[in-house]
Formats: structure tokens, sequence, C-alpha cells
């Protein structure tokens, strides 16, 4: 049987293809959810500062089983601290939280426009890399002309970037520009907030397969070659969020879904317009 891939990433680093989520999972609850899903079969997952759960993720890695070696334990740097120095210093303040040596992948959370100085946080997550203490670095939610500029401005392409992604907003020329530059798509919501499990495609599909609609819309992110992280805080919903290495989309199946892409089906905001300082 087929069991969760590792993609590799530019740096020559690895990343697990399925992870956790912990996105609005609370601080009181993210040890017991981080550490039940790491005994389902999770290895990655996926945390960020703005979720202010990285302190529970971090009790949760340090108390498991499981070696640190054999997880990857991602954080990103929120809005408010983005900057060189604040960036340099808000990361100190995240292993901290965390009770961590080292992550496995730090990005950007947003590119954020309104400030502009994502290229000066591009150039501490580099530092950071180069101190040892981040294997990987990227970016979440960058467009192009982002990817570009600090592509441009430093030289580095981030391993990753990742975005708002699913079968009804499937940003194909996104991740057609990711693929030329040797970048790593990541999907954020990849349920699409479960818009798209009563549609009839979806339903077909996963009664083919007998499996549940939630099933199909993950195993099409695998079979995209895309990284995904979906989240829940219940026990049942991990293990039925992880058991996806049974059964493949056929290349049919896949066109099937490719065809429920929809322009308008973006509900998050667009990057290039944010200017929350969360």
């Amino acid at each position: 049987m087929e069991t969760a891939k590792e993609l590799l990433m530019n740096d020559g680093h690895t990343i697990p293809q399925l992870g956790l989520g912990v996105w609005q999972v609370p601080e009181a609850d993210a040890e017991r959810v981080v550490l039940e899903a790491i005994g389902v079969g999770y290895r990655h997952i996926d945390s960020a500062q703005a979720y202010e759960n990285e302190a529970g993720v971090g009790r949760a890695v340090r108390a498991c089983p499981i070696p640190r070696e054999e997880l990857f334990v991602t954080s990103k740097v929120r809005n408010k601290l983005q900057g060189y120095d604040s960036t340099l210093r808000g990361f100190d303040e995240s292993l901290n939280r965390m009770g961590l040596d080292y992550l496995d992948l730090f990005l950007i959370h947003w590119p954020y426009p309104a400030v502009d100085r994502y290229v000066e946080t591009w150039k501490a997550l580099i530092q950071i890399r180069e101190s040892g203490r981040v294997r990987s670095i990227g970016v979440s939610n960058f467009q192009p002309e982002h990817l570009d500029r600090i592509i441009g401005e430093t030289g580095i392409t981030p391993a990753v970037n990742q975005v708002e992604l699913h079968i009804q907003f499937q940003q194909r020329e996104l991740r057609a520009y990711h693929q030329k530059l040797g970048i790593i798509t990541q999907s954020w919501s990849p349920l699409g907030r479960g818009r798209a499990l009563a549609d009839p495609t979806v339903v077909g599909i996963a009664k083919a397969h007998g499996k549940t609609p939630a099933q199909v819309l993950l195993r099409w992110h695998l079979d995209s070659g895309l990284v995904t992280f979906p989240k829940s805080v219940h026990l049942e919903r991990l293990r039925e969020n992880f058991d996806l290495f049974d059964f493949q989309l056929s290349p049919d199946e896949l066109q099937q879904l490719q065809g429920l892409d929809s322009p308008k089906g973006r509900f998050g905001p667009k990057p290039e317009e944010l200017d929350v300082a969360f």
C-alpha cells in the first residue's frame, strides 16, 4: 500500500506531502490535537505565529515518542513583525515558545504590500537559514510579482509557496509558474470550506472508490503533486483525512475534478490587497 510521500524541495530537503494544519486550533487544544495526529501517522505540522498556538504545538513535538528529526514543523512570520530585525526577533520568540532547537520550514505569511517589507523580511529568513536554525524557507500567499521581486533582489528562490488552493480554486497558472521556478505548491484550506463536498461529481467519485467526498478532494491534492494539510480537532476526522493511501484517482476522474475550477472560487483575501497587521 502507498504511504505518505515526501517531496524534494529545491534546497535538497524533503517535505511530507500530507500534514496537519492547526489554523484556528485553540492553544488549549493544540497539544492534544497534534499528539493525536502524530499517533495517526502525521509527521508534518503547519503552524504560524498568528495562529497563537505555537506553544501547544511545541509541547506535543517534545512529548511525542517520534524522534524530532522524523517530524516536519512549520511556522510563519506574522504581518506585524515584518522587517529584517523584527523578523529575526520574532523567529527567536517562536523557537522559545515551541521549546525547539530548530524549525523545518519558516515562511513569510503574507506579502503584505501595504507596508512593503517583504524583501527585507525575506533577507532575514535567508540569514536564519544560514544560521542553521531553520532547514528551509519559503513564502505564503505570494503572487508572481512578489516572487519575482524577492528572487531578483536576493538570488534565493523560496522552497515553497503556500496559497489558497482547492477544487473550486485550483490556481493552475500560479502552479505552472511555481513549476517553472522549482517552487513546491502548498494548499491551504484544501477542502474549500466544504463547499464542494456535496458536488455530484465529487460524490460520484467517492462512491466509486468507497471513500468520503473529503477523502476524494484530499486525494486530488496528492495526485496533483501538491503539499496539503487539512485541519481538524477530532480524532475520527484526523483518521479520515489521513486514510488516503489505498486508492488513486484515474486520469478521467482527475479531468472531471479539474472541471470544477472557477475563477470566482477564491474565498480568502486577495494577497496583493491584504492590509491587515495581524
